[in-house]
């Protein structure tokens, strides 16, 4: 009984594995979105970044880059607190 449950979850498992094999796209073929053009051909006007990529983190998405700071700065204090204590 356990054979049959292990085989089953392993078929299950190598299935899902060839589907998502084959339903990758292939190799540099990304889709194209509306947001990704509008980005290309504003984004230098609207952000007055030379580099589009620093002109995306910075003023499109600002709030969420806020955020992963904040949560690198957070972790780093407590990872220095952690060492302080250590050492005493």
């Amino acid at each position: 009984m356990k054979k049959g449950i292990y085989f089953l979850v392993l078929l299950l498992f190598i299935s899902t594995l060839v589907f998502t094999a084959f339903s990758i796209r292939s190799f540099g073929a990304p889709p194209n979105s509306d947001m990704d053009n509008y980005i290309i051909e504003n984004g230098q006007e609207e952000t007055g970044a030379n580099n589009i990529i620093s002109g995306v983190v910075y003023d499109y998405r600002g709030f969420d880059t806020l955020g992963e700071v904040t949560v690198l700065f957070t972790a780093s204090i407590a990872f220095m607190v952690l060492i302080r204590r250590l050492n005493d």
